[in-house]
């Protein structure tokens, strides 16, 4: 499963090349950013889940309590 500041691949690559995406807004919709070049997307969950590949890093848990 995906969290917040998690990073995930997608199936098709951006415009300016990768397909590594940060996820930094979850809810009824999710918004990812772009790791090439800061583009931000938000699209609906069940997109999202559908477009998504893999969760290549997760995001450490104790960094977000401090």
């Amino acid at each position: 499963m995906y969290e917040l500041h998690d990073r995930v691949l997608m199936k098709k690559p951006h415009a300016c090349g990768t397909n590594d995406w940060e996820i930094i807004r979850l809810g009824m919709d999710i918004k990812i950013k772009c790791t090439g070049c800061g583009h931000i997307v938000m699209m609906s969950r069940h997109d999202f889940e559908r477009k998504m590949k893999k969760v290549s890093v997760h995001a450490d848990t104790n960094q977000e309590k401090e």
